[in-house]
């Protein structure tokens, strides 16, 4: 699979003029400046540093709202309760800072038929978005630290990242669809329900057979993934970077390490390219211009 999108270049093919002896015979090549962009990152807003250990951002198509798992405590495995979902504006605004609460340590999101499913540690937890109130809870055997989740057709898919797996939950039934996928994090399924996926060996992809090719070996440990399209993607990690990757190449477009702001499972804005970035123990969310 070859990316259509490549960077950064600038080719300039050179001006020829031909003249030989007797009769003149010119040709001429006319000059053709071909520019690609390099992609960028322009921060846009911050929120206030009140969302206490942010973890996940996921923005909502169908309403423009922003929610934000917040684990609310150093301890991203601990059952303490503390755990909440907040709801901010497209404009940084907080509008809701508890949603929901009485959660442990929220993590990955996705909404499927009006719902919104959480990873809790070892639970997957479905919130009514409607009525504001969470509807179901369910034990996912074996868990040990469930982390992204992404939905297709009426199908919530999400990761076990000490575990490896990947689980699929379709009318209230769990069932492990991958293993063997070390320090699995950030998932996203394709318009056609091609699973994507950040381990240990870089960003990949599962063939219908249920094996898995890696796409790009240089992005590994992400974890939070947006799909593109034209085979570009963007990918986190939680140490303070966020890179623009495809087959053949990746380009670091965040790195907040210095400022020791982590960059962990983002959200996407796609009809406005708007990149939300969770920073974790800054308790605050970016939101940034992507230009690509």
């Amino acid at each position: 699979m070859k990316a259509i999108f490549k960077y950064p270049a600038l080719a300039l093919s050179a001006s020829a003029l031909l003249i030989s002896c007797g009769p003149q015979k010119t040709e001429t090549i006319v000059d053709e400046i071909v520019e690609v962009k390099t992609p960028t990152m322009t921060l846009l807003w911050e929120t206030p540093d009140s969302l206490m250990t942010n973890e996940s951002v996921l923005y909502d198509d169908a309403t423009g709202k922003i929610y934000v798992a917040n684990i609310e405590g150093q301890d991203p495995s601990e059952k303490d309760g503390k755990g909440s979902i907040a709801i901010i504006s497209k404009d940084g605004k907080i509008v809701d800072p508890a949603w929901i609460s009485g959660l442990n340590a929220p993590k990955g999101m996705a909404i499927s038929d009006g719902k919104l499913y959480v990873t809790d540690i070892d639970e997957l937890v479905e919130i009514d978005i409607a009525t504001s109130r969470i509807s179901n809870k369910w034990k996912v055997e074996g868990a040990q630290f469930l982390n992204d989740a992404a939905a297709h057709n009426g199908t919530v898919y999400f990761t076990d990242m000490r575990a490896g797996k990947v689980h699929s939950f379709t009318n209230g039934e769990i069932a492990t669809i991958s293993e063997g996928n070390e320090s699995i994090n950030g998932l996203a399924i394709g318009n056609d329900g091609t699973i994507y996926g950040l381990d240990a060996s870089g960003l990949k992809m599962w063939d219908a057979d249920g094996s898995t090719t890696v796409i790009n070996s240089t992005v590994t440990g992400g974890d939070g993934l947006v799909i593109l399209g034209d085979g570009n993607y963007i990918a986190s990690r939680w140490k303070g970077e966020v890179y623009f990757a495809n087959d053949s190449s990746e380009t670091l477009m965040l790195d907040t390490q210095a400022a020791e702001s982590n960059t962990a499972d983002i959200g996407y804005n796609a009809a406005e390219k708007i990149i939300y970035v969770p920073t974790f123990f800054k308790n605050k969310v970016a939101a940034y211009k992507l230009d690509y």
